[in-house]
């Protein structure tokens, strides 16, 4: 018996085998390229040791981390789905409590990172002192244990009300196996949007001070400074598409009651959108926009060949 799978099976059956494998195929060139440049950075930040010493940098990897379990797992669950491997709930559970945990880490780094910055540009005689390597170790695991807290909440409600043979029936595996009470519904809903509330404010806060102490900086400093500002908003664009994948169930289930094809079409493309190319910004943010960071990786990705990289 097919448990939780509705939404999965119309997909498979109303879409045709030529625009289900086109979609396919675009999905994992998206994400094994996203993995491509992932894995580059990753590489260079743990071959320079300069980088392994900087809160900003171990940072930036723990995101480049664990965006790339999300798109590995994601893409696991996108080819169950395309060739209609069903497994059990209790196998499910497991990837889907892995999976929660991926998603909701991305968010809260950045927020980390954005936080960081504000004391490199508004405190930089304290930065050294806030921002050193233990303490930001220290901050990955606590946002790591926060994100763990909802994901296996909800998995111990779900034991303690669903029926024992629940968890050997088959399934797609998607989040939803796990929520089968109204409230716990609703509790999730208000929850998101109370994490992404608090997150606005805490970017809109470092946002306004980095503004205000550009404005009163000269040279240098004022170049710094409205560098960190274009950091950080494209942090918070990040952020908002990062949270809008949240809202984008509720926007496809009106979608779904009215035409089954235009629905079909809006979650492949928040799918694309909101789920896969959402993680292509840290790249962009921190990797490519960074100088020292992009010398560093050409150096070592071009065999140790660029000199001029070598001397950075």
């Amino acid at each position: 018996m097919i448990q939780n799978s509705s939404t999965e099976e119309l997909g498979l059956v109303t879409l045709n085998p030529t625009e289900a494998s086109v979609r396919l195929a675009t999905v994992q060139i998206a994400v094994w390229s996203f993995l491509y440049i992932n894995s580059l950075m990753l590489f260079t930040f743990f071959s320079k040791q300069a980088f392994r010493g900087d809160t900003r940098y171990i940072l930036f990897a723990h995101t480049l981390l664990s965006d790339s379990v999300f798109l590995l797992l994601t893409d696991l669950v996108v080819l169950l789905t395309y060739f209609y491997v069903l497994l059990p709930v209790g196998f499910c559970i497991l990837l889907c409590i892995a999976m929660e945990i991926v998603t909701n880490t991305t968010p809260l780094t950045i927020t980390a990172m954005c936080l960081e910055r504000y004391v490199a540009i508004c405190m930089p005689l304290r930065h050294a002192e806030i921002s050193t390597t233990g303490r930001t170790i220290a901050a990955i695991v606590i946002i790591s244990a926060l994100c763990s807290i909802n994901p296996f909440m909800d998995a111990f409600i779900l034991i303690a009300t669903a029926p024992p043979d629940y968890f050997s029936k088959l399934t797609f595996c998607h989040y939803e196996i796990m929520i089968l009470l109204k409230w716990q519904r609703l509790i999730r809903a208000v929850r998101n949007q109370v994490v992404f509330g608090i997150i606005a404010v805490i970017i809109i806060f470092c946002y306004t001070k980095i503004m205000l102490a550009a404005k009163a900086a000269s040279g240098e400093n004022k170049q710094s400074m409205s560098k960190g500002r274009r950091t950080l908003l494209l942090h918070a664009l990040q952020l908002v598409l990062c949270m809008f994948e949240m809202w984008c169930p509720y926007i496809e289930e009106m979608v779904l009651e009215n035409n089954l094809q235009i629905y079909l079409t809006i979650r492949f493309f928040n799918f694309m959108a909101f789920t896969i190319i959402s993680r292509a910004l840290s790249p962009l943010i921190y990797g490519l926009r960074d100088h020292k960071f992009f010398l560093a990786m050409i150096y070592y990705t071009s065999c140790k060949m660029n000199h001029i990289s070598a001397e950075m």
